[in-house]
């Protein structure tokens, strides 16, 4: 169907969405078009944002990825380049709607929702809770207002996976009055596990079991799941808290940041750059956040074998943690960059769990198979490439069929 530019997005027939996924210093995008489920056209992704290195991806559907070296530039300018790369590819006027991936709405918006001024408005109000993703993504959303002011735009929440976590699981032990304030646990890599649990109920009753999933990724965090809802996950207020991640803390004991504000003389933006940036693997290494760079220097630098064994120490005693939370173990999957790729790992995560009858297939693990259980391990092991993009197409087409 041939459309004019001037025609309004509510009368066009519902098509295609466009996905944003975008970061401090990464934007990941998508193109889908509409069907059961919905079909991914092209994706790709601009990388290293802010440095003179950076490389905008475009790879259409069953075609060798194109790779674009790009200036250096904020946010906002990517992505008018990434939008004037798409619009030779496709006419950007007669999407039916971009999704967005919002990791963080505060205690007011856990449910998907349409954008407007008034959510605009509330997404600033809350930036403080996740300064490290909210600003850029704000100005993606805003940057797309400008250039396609007529197609609607809709927010995907990141907690909304754990909107239904027990109270018990989201209380803090802080004086109670904070609760009142929106102050406790909200969850985050929920549209990541929202995609792993759809994908698991493909193995018939086994999604409704006791299951706990580990995106493992620059960011970490478990969910324990039963019956399909989350039961508890390890990141928090923010995406700082729970496992150790790649530049990230994870849990610390709160007595250390007191004792840093006072003997360095640390303020809070000093110590949100510490607890954020120089943490993690990168912190306890000295060297690098990435966990394959270590892996690679683990023999010769004890910074980096110090930060492996850290980091799957630290994932194998939350997952025994998790299992007393689920009351046993059926499924542990594993996603994410790490979760998905990287076998050393797994197999140092899952070595000290045998008391929880979790048994690895050392060739299926290196061969990264979907499932690295043996046949006689009482827990099934799977391996699950996540697709964040997927589950925020198939909501804005949703919300946008709803809505016309």
């Amino acid at each position: 169907m041939t459309t004019s530019a001037s025609t309004p997005a509510a009368l066009l027939p519902i098509s295609h969405v466009l996905t944003i996924n975008g970061g401090s210093s990464s934007i990941k995008f998508a193109l889908f078009e509409s069907g059961e489920p919905p079909r991914r056209v092209l994706s790709g992704s601009v990388d290293r944002i802010g440095s003179p290195n950076s490389i905008l991806k475009i790879q259409k559907h069953s075609e060798p990825a194109e790779s674009i070296s790009v200036p250096e530039m904020k946010p906002p300018q990517a992505l008018e380049l990434l939008l004037d790369r798409l619009e030779a590819i496709f006419p950007l006027h007669s999407l039916s709607g971009i999704g967005h991936r919002i990791v963080h709405g505060g205690p007011d918006h856990l449910e998907p929702q349409r954008i407007g001024a008034e959510l605009l408005a509330d997404l600033k109000a809350v930036v403080p809770l996740d300064p490290d993703h909210l600003p850029s993504e704000i100005a993606l959303i805003e940057s797309l207002r400008q250039r396609l002011p007529e197609i609607p735009q809709i927010a995907c929440f990141d907690t909304a996976f754990h909107r239904h976590m027990p109270l018990v699981a989201k209380l803090l032990p802080i004086p109670r009055k904070y609760l009142d304030r929106g102050i406790h646990r909200y969850g985050f890599h929920g549209l990541s596990f929202t995609y792993l649990m759809e994908a698991l109920s493909q193995h018939g009753a086994e999604s409704q079991g006791k299951v706990l999933l580990a995106h493992l990724g620059s960011g970490c965090s478990l969910a324990a799941v039963h019956r399909g809802q989350s039961l508890d996950t390890t990141m928090g207020f923010t995406p700082t808290g729970g496992l150790m991640m790649g530049t990230r803390t994870g849990d610390l004991d709160p007595g250390i940041l007191i004792h840093l504000a006072r003997a360095e003389n640390l303020s809070p933006r000093d110590l949100d750059r510490l607890v954020n940036k120089e943490s993690g693997l990168l912190g306890v290494s000295g060297a690098s956040s990435d966990l394959r760079d270590l892996l690679s220097r683990q023999e010769h630098e004890l910074g980096a074998a110090e930060a492996v064994e850290l980091f799957c120490y630290t994932i194998r005693k939350e997952i025994g943690a998790y299992a007393a939370v689920l009351d046993g173990l059926e499924t542990l999957v594993f996603a994410g960059g790490i979760g998905e790729h990287s076998p050393e790992a797994r197999r140092r995560i899952c070595e000290g769990l045998k008391y929880l009858g979790v048994e690895l297939d050392a060739v299926e693990n290196a061969k990264n198979a979907a499932v690295i259980s043996t046949e006689k391990s009482s827990v099934i092991v799977r391996v699950i490439p996540t697709d964040e993009e997927s589950v925020i197409a198939k909501i804005a087409f949703k919300l946008i069929a709803e809505n016309r």
